[in-house]
């Protein structure tokens, strides 16, 4: 191991130009901290909004990426071998400490997630923070069960990829928007069974689908169509708020009686590495394996290219999740 590294360095807010390639030192693990030799890592909405400066959270100058997977160099505490293969992954990644863009990252042991698999590292990449916040969503936020009908608001994301591949797992219907009719087909073959155009407010559409309402519903584009949803959601139905893809973050004058329908439940989920036990990841990879479950990947960048691949995720021009191989 060569004593430096690199890594993408975010000086400050701005453009997806802020993010710049550097040398720097290989960090040193203490106990208690696990040493991780990067080999890819996902694109998260979160840090679009830390490389902006948007929310309350993390300090510059910074090394991003709430994510990545790789192998373990060195734990001191022996909490895991070396060379195990390992995803890391939130516990303040890339916000209160440098996190996954790099070519290793330190984490406590508390958010590394081990797993086995030979599946190719840009696909490995693509699942955790993914899975973790979909799987959540699902179990936590919804409490969904199968044969329940499921509304996943924007199903073109790589979460909401993610949980119509979990739902229809689970024997669960599925009904997904999308903003762009050319996107419906493709919503179709990773499994949904209904697809919705969202005009911005489709709780007519969805009740001619299913006229008592949806049993639950993900809302991953944020507090502008969460009224929408909730109005789409059936009695004793549950909402979970789980994203904000259209970096609308609150309601103004927020009135629930006015918000929420009689009787429809509004939860939220955002969660950590403990949310992701590693026998839900390493289900998943050997269903990805044996070709029963798919991992939605829109774009495979090399770690040359993360300002591209930035611009790419701001621009919204991909369906899925976007990956960076970094060795």
């Amino acid at each position: 191991m060569t004593p430096t590294m690199r890594a993408v360095v975010i000086d400050a807010p701005g453009d997806p130009e802020v993010l710049s390639i550097r040398e720097l030192p290989v960090p040193v693990p203490a106990p208690g901290q696990v040493l991780v030799r990067v080999e890819a890592f996902g694109l998260n909405r979160s840090e679009l909004h830390f490389r902006r400066g948007m929310g309350h959270f993390g300090s510059f100058p910074r090394v991003p990426g709430i994510e990545a997977v790789g192998t373990v160099e060195a734990a001191p505490g022996g909490e895991f071998a070396p060379s195990t293969q390992v995803a890391a992954l939130m516990g303040g990644m890339g916000r209160e400490f440098d996190g996954g863009y790099a070519e290793y990252t330190l984490v406590p042991a508390g958010s590394v997630v081990p797993f086995r698999s030979s599946l190719e590292w840009s696909v490995l990449g693509a699942v955790p923070e993914m899975l973790q916040t979909a799987h959540g969503s699902l179990t936590v936020g919804v409490d969904a069960r199968p044969g329940d009908t499921l509304l996943i608001r924007g199903g073109t994301s790589s979460v909401g990829l993610a949980c119509i591949v979990l739902a229809k797992q689970q024997g669960m219907n599925v009904i997904a928007t999308s903003r762009n009719p050319d996107r419906a087909e493709f919503l179709r073959r990773t499994g949904a069974d209904h697809v919705v155009i969202d005009t911005g407010s489709i709780a007519d559409a969805v009740r001619e689908i299913v006229p008592a309402g949806v049993d639950g519903a993900v809302e991953l584009i944020g507090t502008d169509t969460l009224p929408d949803t909730l109005r789409a959601t059936a009695v004793h139905g549950t909402v979970s708020f789980s994203g904000m893809l259209a970096d609308v973050w609150t309601i103004p004058d927020f009135y629930p009686m006015a918000v929420i329908p009689n009787g429809v439940r509004l939860t939220a989920y955002s969660g950590e590495a403990s949310d992701l036990p590693a026998p839900v990841l390493q289900a998943f990879l050997d269903a990805v394996a044996a070709g029963t479950a798919s991992v939605p990947i829109a774009k495979v960048y090399d770690f040359e290219d993360i300002v591209q691949a930035h611009r790419d995720m701001e621009n919204g021009t991909q369906a899925g999740k976007l990956v960076v191989t970094v060795h």
